[in-house]
C-alpha cells in the first residue's frame, strides 16, 4: 500500500458512496464485532458481478449483508446469491438488508453452517463468481472448492488478503497470515487461474478460471 497510500485509499472508499441500506448493514456489522468489506471493495464486487453478467454467485461469509447487497446490485435481475455462514443471526440481519434494498426473497439462498461442510453440496461448474470472506485459515480449501464450483471464465475473489498489513511483514509467521500467504502464492502460480491482487479495502485477490 506504500505507493497507493491511505489518502488515495480513502478517496476510493468515498468515490461511489453508500446509501442508507449499506450504512445500516455496515453499522450492524460493527455492532456484532465483524469486519465488513470496505466501500471500495464492495464497489469492485458489484462491478465484477456486472461484468460477468453473473446469474449464480456463491458467497462464503454472509456477515450482515454488506457484500451481498453489493453483489446483488451487480448481478442480473434474475440472479441468485447463495450465501453461507455459520451464524444464523447474522444471516437474518443480511436477509433484512436485502429486503430493505428491494430484492425479492427468491434472489438469495441462505445456508447456515460451516463453509467446508456446505460447499461440497453445491453443484459443480454452475457459478459465475465465488466470493470468499470466511476463515482465512481455510483459504486454500475455499480455493479448491471454488475451482470446482466455477464455470470456465468464472471468477473467484478473496477479501482481506492484506491482513491489515501483516501480509507484507515477513517476520510475522502466525498461522492465519501464513495461510493467506500460501493462498496468494497458490493463486499466482496456478495454471488454471488468471490472477490480480487489487488494492481495495483490505486487499481483494481475484482470479479468472481459465
Amino acid at each position: 500500500m506504500s505507493e497507493f497510500g491511505p489518502a488515495r485509499a480513502a478517496l476510493a472508499d468515498t468515490y461511489v458512496g453508500e446509501d442508507a441500506v449499506l450504512t445500516y448493514a455496515r453499522a450492524q456489522s460493527a455492532r456484532t464485532g465483524i469486519r465488513a468489506i470496505g466501500p471500495s471493495g464492495g464497489a469492485c464486487l458489484r462491478l465484477l458481478a456486472a461484468a460477468l453478467d453473473a446469474k449464480a454467485v456463491a458467497e462464503i461469509g454472509t456477515g450482515t449483508g454488506v457484500s451481498g447487497v453489493y453483489l446483488l446490485r451487480g448481478m442480473r435481475p434474475d440472479g441468485v446469491l447463495t450465501t453461507v455462514d455459520s451464524e444464523p443471526v447474522r444471516q437474518q440481519l443480511a436477509r433484512e438488508a436485502y429486503q430493505a434494498a428491494g430484492f425479492a426473497a427468491n434472489r438469495s439462498r441462505f445456508i447456515p453452517g460451516r463453509a467446508l461442510d456446505v460447499l461440497p453440496r453445491l453443484a459443480d461448474g454452475q457459478y459465475d463468481l465465488v466470493f470468499c470472506d470466511g476463515d482465512p485459515a481455510e483459504s486454500r480449501e475455499y480455493l479448491l472448492e471454488a475451482l470446482r464450483l466455477l464455470r470456465q471464465g468464472g471468477m473467484v475473489c478473496f477479501e482481506g488478503v492484506f491482513q491489515e498489513g501483516r501480509l507484507a511483514e515477513p517476520e510475522l509467521q502466525d498461522p492465519q497470515t501464513g495461510a493467506v500467504r500460501d493462498l496468494v502464492q497458490a493463486v499466482r502460480e496456478s495454471d488454471a487461474l488468471l490472477p490480480a491482487l487489487l488494492p481495495v479495502s483490505d486487499g481483494l485477490l481475484c482470479a479468472v478460471k481459465r
